[in-house]
């Protein structure tokens, strides 16, 4: 089971959802770096559940437990290792699943892979709760990027055909609900209560704008920053596509229309536009890397769907009971955060390697 990122900056995400405790190690962070703990629980709130109508009702505090990496507060170059225990499981909710999977869910493709063996309850490691861990190393990240001048900020750019408008900053950061137009984001919120109370679910966009980025990070081909960011995005579960600048948008254009035209600015140069994302080539040019992810719908709903019963190969209809979010894209806009900052954090790195051997970049 593959469950490690990175080049120069590596993660291993371990656990399942309702085992003792999940958890991440993380290597490559340098010797010296302090880090803020209170900043990162705000950061891990944020994905945490249970907190309002939208999300699913399971609590738990998310609070990381370090065994190694650190001395005090500041990292000491050994693998950084956390810890969130599990408090608030409730397993034989998914007794019942055991032999019919969910429709939308891996627990057909599960079992195939893995004979049976695999951990049913609350879907295992394929769970949406193992992006807790993904949010320790991401957050640590976040603020290493932030001491370089890099800022990392994602909103719900739609939910069930609802659209956001404007750009993220740090304010959405700081929003129970994370829009920037509060008028929007109370009629998506709209929306996934009618889903809930239908025992239905509703899927979405998230956008990330990372600013403050040098250009010349990533490289062509294979290690490009797109490759670099759409592998860790499509680890996170829902996740279902990634576009970056005008993405599938721009096949409907012409050249002149989705060209940026480049210009000289107190900064260097710039382009007047950016339908690229910031990124050409694979490698960042200077401006905003922007970048999307589309979330599904919850599988888990309430509403009856058709499945199959494994053990006698006859036609089941379930309905899903337990504790699901009826919609997941509030919770993943923290670790649509998270992501970023990992996969841009290994490209620094790797710049700094490069520059250290050849004295040029």
């Amino acid at each position: 089971m593959s469950s490690s990122y990175g080049e120069n900056l590596r993660l291993t995400i371990f656990g399942q959802s309702h085992a003792p405790a999940i958890g991440m190690v993380l290597e490559g962070i340098p010797a010296g770096e302090p880090l803020d703990m209170d900043m990162l629980q705000l950061f891990l709130r944020r994905r945490a559940p249970g907190q309002n109508a939208h999300s699913t009702a399971r609590r738990e505090a998310d609070v990381p437990e370090f065994l190694s990496g650190l001395v005090g507060n500041v990292t000491c170059g050994a693998p950084l290792t956390a810890i969130i225990r599990n408090t608030d499981t409730r397993s034989g909710d998914y007794a019942a699943l055991a032999a019919t999977p969910r429709p939308g869910h891996a627990d057909y493709t599960a079992e195939v892979k893995y004979g049976g063996r695999q951990d049913h309850a609350g879907g295992g490691h394929f769970s949406g709760r193992m992006t807790a861990p993904l949010c320790i190393a991401g957050g640590i990240c976040l603020q290493l990027l932030a001491r370089e001048g890099i800022t990392v900020a994602a909103h719900i750019l739609s939910v069930a055909g609802i659209r956001d408008k404007g750009e993220p900053d740090a304010a959405v950061a700081e929003k129970a609900f994370p829009t920037v137009d509060d008028a929007q984001g109370r009629a998506m919120q709209e929306e996934i209560a009618k889903a809930k109370a239908e025992g239905d679910s509703v899927g979405g966009v998230v956008e990330c704008v990372v600013r403050g980025l040098p250009a010349g990070l990533g490289d062509p081909m294979f290690d490009g920053m797109e490759n670099r960011i759409a592998a860790i995005v499509f680890g996170i579960p829902a996740v279902k596509g990634v576009e970056f600048g005008s993405g599938f948008a721009a096949a409907a254009m012409r050249g002149s229309e989705n060209n940026d035209a480049y210009a000289v600015t107190p900064d260097g140069v710039r382009t007047e536009t950016n339908h690229c994302g910031g990124i050409l080539g694979g490698i960042t040019n200077g401006m905003p890397l922007v970048f999307r992810a589309a979330v599904k719908p919850t599988p888990s709903i309430a509403k009856p769907q058709e499945s199959v019963d494994l053990s006698t190969m006859r036609p089941q209809t379930i309905s899903v009971g337990g504790r699901h979010d009826p919609c997941i894209v509030p919770r993943a806009v923290p670790v649509l955060e998270a992501a970023a900052a990992i996969a841009i954090y290994d490209a620094l790195l790797t710049r700094r390697k490069e520059t250290n051997t050849n004295g040029t970049v």
